[in-house]
């Protein structure tokens, strides 16, 4: 019998950046045990062994490949998995949802809408769960996706390829276009670090998703891609409105000039509403101000390895009492997960002053400095 209170979980495709991700909140954050099977690493197990020792099946594997993959456990078990859950973590959903359900178990489709988090949970992270068959694993599945604390978001698989063909397939068609005119189009205004000193907000946000999705497996993208039925029909609407566009910038008119502020500005304006236009143009302010706390040349990065109340208040004394004047303090995650304050400092302070202070940060056990950044420092 399947226990719903303690099940065992397992994983296919337990070594890609999910799979790990997975058994670590599994283990750590619930207490559960995992087994994992991995056609590139781990195959100590085999499909079926895998089904019989596990109470909820796990699928993470490349998004080309998760439906076959599906399949092929689904004839491996051949009824051995009634009674479980199976759930699967891919960009798509209708095609993995649609190939579970030719298993006997409970299906639940899930997308966490963000790569492997460093963090213990999804916290701040929206995750689409598309309940296919559900019954007794409801309970389980309900304190799962509460353990994650992600900001769980409910819709059929078909809604969910539809609104991914917009939110994945249009944001990383742009950035990936955008990348391939810059490569066409930078050498011949000094390349992109020639271009970075003339940058604008909207250029280096534009920049970061860039830089992002090039320095990801490209799988992923052309996956996101290929495997969404809806996003040719996307890609058609973007490329009719881009050329659209050109036509106009090249006709050159008050015509053409009034023709695209009404089809790409005043009805997309009206569209998306006054109150959103307002609340979209603080937030891309508020960015802003970000950008510029980053670009100072004079900060300390700080990680503090004592997670409890009154850790910031001991570190931001040690400013006050030298009388450092703070310009930012902004919270983040290093590569390997650790929680960081990033504490930017007055240009005109005294660089002997801010090495007395990093040294007490250090020498008090308050924190560890992890970068310093400054002419003096």
């Amino acid at each position: 019998m399947h226990n719903p209170e303690k099940p065992r979980i397992g994983l296919v495709g337990s070594q890609g950046a999910y799979g790990r991700w997975l058994r670590r909140f599994f283990e750590d954050q619930m207490g559960l045990r995992v087994a994992g099977r991995d056609p590139h690493g781990d195959v100590s197990m085999t499909e079926r062994a895998l089904v019989e020792s596990v109470d909820v099946l796990i699928f993470c594997a490349p998004i080309r490949q998760t439906p076959s993959v599906i399949r092929h456990y689904v004839e491996q078990a051949a009824g051995a998995e009634r009674g479980q859950l199976w759930l699967d973590i891919t960009s798509t959903k209708a095609a993995p949802v649609a190939a579970m359900l030719t298993s006997q178990a409970e299906v639940v489709g899930l997308h966490p809408m963000s790569a492997a988090p460093k963090s213990a949970t999804l916290r701040g992270r929206a995750m689409v769960v598309c309940e296919a068959r559900l019954d007794k694993w409801r309970p389980w599945l309900e304190r799962f996706l509460a353990a994650t604390e992600a900001d769980c978001v409910r819709a059929d698989a078909d809604r969910h390829d539809r609104v991914m063909a917009l939110v994945q397939g249009m944001v990383h068609a742009t950035h990936m276009a955008q990348a391939a005119v810059l490569r066409e189009l930078a050498p011949t205004v000094g390349d992109v670090d020639g271009i970075r000193p003339f940058s604008s907000v909207g250029y280096e946000l534009d920049m970061a998703v860039i830089r992002r999705i090039l320095a990801s497996n490209p799988a992923i993208y052309q996956d996101i891609q290929f495997e969404n039925p809806y996003v040719a029909t996307m890609l058609e609407r973007l490329a009719a409105h881009i050329d659209g566009l050109r036509d106009l910038v090249r006709q050159g008119d008050d015509a053409a000039r009034e023709r695209m502020r009404e089809t790409l500005l005043t009805q997309s304006r009206a569209y998306v509403g006054e109150q959103a236009v307002a609340e979209g143009s603080y937030a891309f302010e508020r960015l802003g101000y970000l950008l510029a706390d980053l670009r100072e040349p004079r900060y300390i990065s700080v990680f503090l390895p004592l997670d409890r109340p009154g850790s910031l208040r001991a570190l931001l004394s040690v400013f006050e009492q030298r009388a450092i004047n703070l310009d930012s303090i902004h919270s983040s995650r290093s590569a390997e997960g650790e929680l960081l304050f990033r504490i930017g400092v007055s240009r005109d302070g005294d660089g002997s002053v801010l090495r007395d202070a990093m040294q007490a940060i250090e020498a008090e056990g308050i924190g560890r400095i992890v970068e310093a950044a400054s002419a003096d420092v």
